[in-house]
């Protein structure tokens, strides 16, 4: 922090599709400037080229500097990491702008692991052009999970009214159900657990589970993993003081909006959970990394090239996303001093707790 204010690290993203765009309008409105110090990593070439194609941006300073350590509380600060003859070229992926991408997110970790910054809000990449560079990961999940050296992490998608938490990411279809087992999930409802309690301040989380097949296997007629791993695996989670509840069909579940009545909930794979995380709250969807000894947040959407330099793209969940990650970095103070017996009794962090064990028909 500095001057008691926490610095968020953003990352540019892939600088050829909409991540410029939605950094600067959501930092657009001067009082955020009241609440957190901007550090964008990118180039303040970029950066210009965007804002000029942006309509209504008025009062955009920048203060453009080498590193996070010269941040400027009351201006938006770039760290020029990216060469000064760097090129911008909308809606087209390629190899430059995969490479300012890995070398902008490679800069803001470097600072934020020196203390430089307290949080990061990661633009969106695009996978396949970054992998075509050398980049060794699936995604920013992965990446983070192997630089913070943790042995496991969840991406966590979270809304307002909505969590959602996945067993399987960045792998193929085919690979699910290979990739399932009873300790992976109770793992993942570890983390969410955990992750609930210190980052949303949710005293006793209910977790509710979803099924692999579909109706849940129908008893077994549809495939057997409900009976084989996901059942003995809440089984264990409910025995180690978690609650967690199910497994429960996707489709009645979300048809049904039973999703209220938990405080999140784990999918087996990426689009069981995702599809319909960003039907319900796409607008001001956050990409949260539940596991990690930092705070990392993204917006839930993609580079979104065909948008790139056409002022059509929504910034609310760029905003969400680096709003959440200093609400995250409040609780976790809060959370720590809690446990450290230093935070008087009413000052405690607390939400209340939904009425008994829920009931899904």
């Amino acid at each position: 922090m500095q001057n008691g204010k926490i610095v968020v690290g953003i990352t540019q993203g892939d600088g050829n599709g909409i991540g410029y765009e939605v950094i600067i309008k959501a930092l657009a409105d001067a009082r955020i400037l009241d609440s957190f110090t901007p550090v964008v990593y990118g180039s303040s070439k970029i950066m210009g080229f965007y804002k000029k194609t942006i309509h209504n941006i008025e009062n955009f300073d920048t203060n453009v500097i080498s590193s996070a350590k010269d941040a400027f509380p009351k201006r938006i600060n770039v760290v020029n990491c990216l060469p000064d003859n760097v090129y911008v070229e909308p809606g087209q992926p390629s190899a430059d702008s995969a490479k300012a991408a890995i070398t902008s997110l490679e800069c803001a970790v470097k600072e934020l692991k020196e203390g430089l910054i307290d949080v990061i809000v990661t633009a969106p990449i695009n996978k396949k052009n970054m992998s075509n560079q050398g980049f060794e990961h699936t995604g920013h999940t992965e990446y983070f999970q192997k630089e913070f050296g943790v042995k496991d992490v969840t991406m966590f998608m979270v809304s307002e009214n909505l969590k959602i938490g996945v067993v399987t990411g960045h792998i193929p279809l085919k690979d699910v159900p290979s990739s399932i087992s009873e300790e992976k999930i109770l793992t993942k409802l570890r983390l969410m657990n955990e992750s609930l309690k210190k980052d949303f301040c949710v005293d006793k989380p209910k977790i509710a589970v979803l099924s692999l097949n579909p109706h849940s296997g129908d008893g077994g007629l549809l495939g057997d993993e409900e009976q084989t791993i996901i059942s003995p695996a809440i089984k264990r989670a409910v025995e180690e003081g978690i609650d967690a509840f199910g497994p429960f069909s996707p489709d009645g579940y979300f048809g049904l909006h039973h999703y209220d009545r938990f405080d999140a909930t784990l999918a087996m794979y990426h689009d069981q959970g995702l599809a319909p995380f960003k039907a319900l709250a796409f607008e001001d969807g956050v990409n949260f990394t539940a596991g990690l000894p930092v705070i990392r947040t993204s917006p839930d959407h993609g580079t979104a090239f065909e948008m790139a330099g056409r002022d059509e793209a929504d910034p609310r969940s760029m905003k969400s996303a680096i709003y959440m990650a200093v609400d995250i970095f409040k609780r976790r103070q809060r959370y720590e001093e809690l446990l450290a017996g230093k935070m008087p009794e009413r000052e405690k962090p607390s939400r209340p707790e939904r009425n008994g064990r829920p009931q899904i028909a």
